[in-house]
């Protein structure tokens, strides 16, 4: 019989699946890394302009645990561990050390694959968009579960097995465990005011002297910015707040309404268009129009484009809807001749141009005067407390 430290050399070389264990780590480790460095210095991902289905994702709620540890960071730690512990796994290894190092894999691996179907559900059914980054990391992890899990009751020493049947689906279960309490955390501990904030290259530029869409008095002594997309799911949560922090300020606040379409066809600052937004420049015009035609119709129009009237979520209007609901409002006449006012081009290149002053990115944002921020609240308290952590603004 054999000792373990008298392999041969064949014995010896990685075999196949311990190349391809090596690899899929590394690809988990770079993606799980990469994404944690984003959320902690913002920023776009690479190919994830503003208003993207992988931008949805990465800031959404769900993103992190609380606002606060950031989910890819706790997968970068798992795989890193894995990592350290794939170089543990050959003959070579004392057999205390490789048991250890196959007992600590099958817990990385039930975790890896546990929080993998967690959060393809989130994306799936809570945010409702998939992120690349994140979806190409849960295959992998999903991937390299399926090869641990196969391999450790295979793996033999010179005189026994390094774990056993049950032992390695004991192991599985319980990283299957801690994946579940992650998941429970986050659907327990809902983060508070969260948001991304900083400073405009130039002041917003004063409000033209020609009435334009707004959400409570021009005379308001402070008039915040909002620059949003009527495709934008994030700026239909945040527009029926608008109304009741207008409220509360009790007449001392204002929302001006700014479209800044995230499609190139009229925003110059989107790196690239995604087919989400591909309507959302037409939309913007037709809106506009209404308010061009007949002001005192906007408010019913801007409120419809945002309803939620059927299914499980929001779904944004199409261009067809939209034009025949301004028309129902305004009339063919008027309506034609609105969309005709070079008012409209000139307002929307100014709104476009406030967007690119603040940083370009995710949207809705609301500026005021050279500050903007990126709001994510759950609540109108929230949204009180985002504006005076990062606007600036009084407490109402």
């Amino acid at each position: 019989m054999v000792a373990d430290n008298q392999l041969t050399q064949p014995q010896r070389a990685w075999p196949w699946w311990r190349g391809v264990l090596l690899g899929l780590i590394s690809l988990a480790l770079a993606l799980s890394a990469y994404l944690s460095w984003h959320y902690l210095a913002g920023g776009a991902v690479m190919g994830c302009g503003g208003g993207s289905s992988c931008d949805d994702v990465l800031s959404s709620r769900w993103s992190s645990i609380g606002g606060v540890l950031p989910i890819s960071g706790l997968a970068a730690g798992a795989y890193l561990a894995m990592l350290i512990a794939s170089f543990s796994l050959g003959p070579a290894t004392p057999m205390p050390v490789r048991r250890l190092a196959w007992r600590a894999m099958l817990v990385l691996a039930g975790a890896a694959a546990g929080s993998a179907v967690w959060f393809i559900i989130v994306q799936k059914w809570l945010v409702g968009a998939f992120c690349p980054y994140c979806m190409a990391t849960h295959i992998t992890g999903l991937l390299l579960a399926a090869l641990i899990i196969w391999r450790a009751p295979r793996e033999v020493s010179s005189t026994a097995r390094v774990i056993g049947g049950g032992a390695a689906i004991g192991l599985t279960c319980v990283g299957l465990a801690l994946a579940g309490v992650v998941a429970v955390c986050q659907w327990t501990i809902v983060p508070r005011a969260v948001y991304s904030a900083g400073e405009s290259q130039n002041n917003v530029p004063e409000v033209d002297a020609r009435p334009v869409p707004m959400i409570g008095s021009p005379d308001a002594r402070y008039i915040v910015t909002m620059l949003f997309d009527y495709k934008c799911p994030h700026c239909q949560q945040l527009h029926f707040m608008l109304s009741d922090v207008v409220r509360r300020y009790g007449g001392k606040l204002a929302i001006q309404l700014r479209p800044s379409p995230l499609n190139r066809a009229c925003n110059p600052y989107i790196p690239r268009d995604v087919d989400e937004f591909k309507d959302s420049c037409d939309l913007a015009k037709i809106g506009l129009a209404v308010w061009a035609a007949k002001r005192e119709a906007f408010p019913e129009f801007d409120q419809w484009m945002f309803t939620h009237e059927s299914g499980d979520r929001w779904h944004p209007r199409s261009p067809e809807a939209a034009r025949a609901k301004a028309i129902e409002l305004v009339g063919q006449e008027k309506f034609e001749a609105a969309m005709a006012d070079p008012w409209i081009g000139k307002y929307l290149e100014t709104s476009v141009r406030i967007y690119g002053d603040a940083g370009g990115g995710a949207i809705p944002k609301l500026v005021f005067n050279s500050r903007w921020v990126t709001p994510r609240p759950n609540d109108t308290d929230d949204l009180v407390l985002i504006l005076q952590d990062s606007l600036g603004l009084p407490m109402p």
